[in-house]
C-alpha cells in the first residue's frame, strides 16, 4: 500500500466494478487523486496497468483498512460494491471515521421508500440508483413525440439532440455553414463511423453521420419537424420489456402510471411472481424473450417500443435489432460494456443506454462543486456536456468569446440569461449569473477546468487579468 500524495481533492472508491473503474478513470483525467479498494487482486492489478491511481486490496467494511488508508483525510468516498447493504455500511463507517462526504450506490426497489431515513441514520450524503436513473432516461425518450435521443439543460430551456442524417439530401454533402434553419442552433459534434469530429463551418457532412445539435427547445422542435414524417413517432401506447430486473421493474412501474400498456418477459419464475405482486396493470410473462415464437405469439410486431433490459448486452442488442426488423417503432438496449460503444452507431437500433455513464455523470456533478449544475457523458464518455453557473470570479467576464481562444475540443453551446437562450457567436459575451452549456472532449477537460476555475484559481486567469491591465 503506497502513501497517498496530497492534492486539491482526494477520492476513495470502494468496489472496482464497471462503475468504480469508469469513475476512477474520469476523476484521474481531472487530476484528482484516486484510491480504489477491492477484494479482487487481479482486477486491481489490471487497473494499475491502465490508470494512474492507488489501489488497496481489502474489504471496505474493514475499519482497519479504512484507517490505514487515512479515510479522515479524504474529501469523498464512493461505495459502489455489488451489495446495497455493504455500500450503506461502508459510508456510515467512513463518515464516523472522518471522511468529509460519502456516496452510496443503492439499487434495490425495496429500499426506495426509505432513502431519507437511510441517509439520515447512516451518514450518507448522496444515494445513487443507476437502475432508476436509467429507467427515467428511457421513459423520457419513449414518451417524446419524435424519434431522436436528447438531453435537457437549463431547467428545460436548452436541449441537445442527436440523430443520424442517413441519406437526407438537406444534409449529406453540404458544409455546415450552408445548412438552412440553423441560425439559432449549433452542431457541436459529429460521430462518423465511431469516431468523434468537432466541426467548423466548413466541415462537410457525409451519409450516416450522427450530428449533435444544441439550442433552444423550441428551435430544436422546429428543426425536428422539418425532417419530415419519417422522423415523427406516434405516441407510445404499448411497450414490451425484455428482462424483469430492477430496470425493467422501475420502467414498467413508471410507464404503467402514464397509461402505457406494458408487457415484461422474464425467464425466472420467482422474479415473475415478485413482479406480478408489485406491479399493477402490467402483463408479466414467464418465458425466454429470445424465443422468436414467443415474441410472435405476443405480437411484438404490433408494439410501439421494445426495451432490452436484461443483464446481457448481447441479448439486449440482438433482440433490439430483431424488434426493429419486425417493424417496432422504437428499440432500446441497455448496455454496460464499453467495447460496444463504438459500434452502436452502425446498428439499426434507436438508443443504447449505459447506466454507468448516467451514474458517473451524477457523481461528477458533486465532485466539481457548486458552479456545476449538471454533467452528461456522451459518445462512450469521449465527450461530455457540462452546465455551469458563471460567478463573479470568471476570468473572461464581459469579454467576447473570440478572445477566449478556447481549444478546438471545447465549445460553448448555449448561454442562458434569465429566460433568454443565446446561441453564441464570436462577439457574444458572458456575464455574472449566466448559465452556460459547454461541450467538451474528454481529453480537453483539464483545459476546461483551467478556463473556468476563476481569477483566483488559475494561471490562465491571472495572465488574462494582466493582459487586460496592459490594454
Amino acid at each position: 500500500m503506497n502513501e497517498r500524495q496530497v492534492s486539491a481533492m482526494n477520492v476513495i472508491i470502494i468496489g472496482a466494478g464497471k462503475l468504480g473503474i469508469k469513475l476512477a478513470k474520469l476523476l484521474v483525467e481531472e487530476d484528482i487523486d484516486v484510491t480504489v479498494v477491492d477484494k479482487d487482486a487481479q482486477v486491481l492489478s489490471n487497473l494499475n496497468e491502465h490508470l494512474d491511481c492507488l489501489t488497496a486490496i481489502g474489504n471496505g467494511i474493514d475499519i482497519k483498512i479504512l484507517k490505514e488508508l487515512g479515510i479522515a483525510e479524504y474529501d469523498l468516498l464512493v461505495a459502489s460494491t455489488e451489495s446495497d447493504e455493504a455500500n450503506a455500511l461502508i459510508c456510515s463507517l467512513a463518515k464516523k471515521l472522518g471522511c468529509a462526504k460519502t456516496i452510496a450506490r443503492i439499487r434495490n426497489p425495496e429500499y426506495m421508500q426509505q432513502l431519507d431515513f437511510i441517509k439520515a441514520q447512516m451518514g450518507i450524503d448522496l444515494i445513487i440508483n443507476p437502475d432508476l436513473a436509467t429507467a427515467m432516461v428511457i421513459e423520457r425518450y419513449l414518451l417524446k413525440s419524435y424519434g431522436f435521443y436528447s438531453d435537457y439543460f437549463a431547467s428545460g430551456k436548452v436541449e441537445m439532440m442527436d440523430f443520424n442524417i442517413h441519406s437526407n439530401d438537406d444534409f449529406v454533402g453540404k458544409d455546415i455553414k450552408d445548412l438552412k434553419g440553423f441560425d439559432d442552433l449549433l452542431i457541436t459534434a459529429i460521430s462518423r463511423k465511431g469516431e468523434l469530429i468537432i466541426p467548423n463551418g466548413s466541415t462537410k457532412l457525409m451519409r450516416d453521420d450522427i450530428i449533435y445539435i444544441i439550442g433552444n427547445c423550441n428551435e430544436i422542435r422546429k428543426i425536428s419537424d422539418s425532417f419530415g414524417d419519417g422522423h415523427r413517432q406516434k405516441a407510445v401506447e404499448r411497450v414490451v420489456i425484455l428482462g424483469g430486473g430492477n430496470i425493467g421493474y422501475y420502467l414498467a412501474d413508471r410507464l404503467s402510471k402514464e397509461g402505457v400498456l406494458v408487457t415484461i418477459i422474464e425467464k425466472s419464475n420467482a422474479v415473475c411472481k415478485n413482479l406480478t405482486e408489485k406491479l399493477d396493470n402490467v402483463l408479466v410473462i414467464h418465458g425466454d424473450g429470445t424465443d422468436i415464437h414467443l415474441l410472435e405469439e405476443e405480437s411484438l410486431d404490433e408494439m410501439d417500443a421494445f426495451v432490452g433490459a436484461t443483464g446481457f448486452d448481447e441479448e439486449n442488442l440482438l433482440m433490439a435489432l430483431m424488434a426493429k426488423q419486425l417493424g417496432v417503432g422504437r428499440a432500446i438496449a441497455k448496455i454496460s460494456k464499453a467495447n460496444y460503444e463504438k459500434i452502436i452507431d452502425r446498428l439499426d437500433i434507436d438508443v443504447a443506454i449505459n447506466p454507468v455513464y448516467i451514474t458517473a455523470s451524477d457523481i461528477l456533478k458533486i465532485v466539481r462543486g457548486g458552479k456545476v449544475i449538471s454533467v452528461s457523458l456522451l459518445l462512450g464518455a469521449d465527450a461530455e456536456v457540462t452546465e455551469m453557473v458563471i460567478e463573479e470570479d470568471f476570468p473572461f467576464m464581459g469579454e467576447p468569446l473570440s478572445s477566449m481562444r478556447l481549444p478546438e475540443g471545447i465549445i460553448i453551446g448555449a448561454i442562458v440569461r434569465g429566460e433568454d437562450v443565446i446561441i453564441p457567436k464570436g462577439d457574444s459575451i458572458i456575464v455574472e449569473g449566466d448559465r452556460i452549456v459547454v461541450f467538451s472532449l474528454t481529453e480537453d477537460l483539464p483545459s476546461l477546468k483551467v478556463f473556468f476555475q476563476g481569477k483566483k484559481g488559475g494561471i490562465l486567469g491571472e495572465l488574462w487579468n494582466r493582459v487586460k491591465g496592459t490594454r
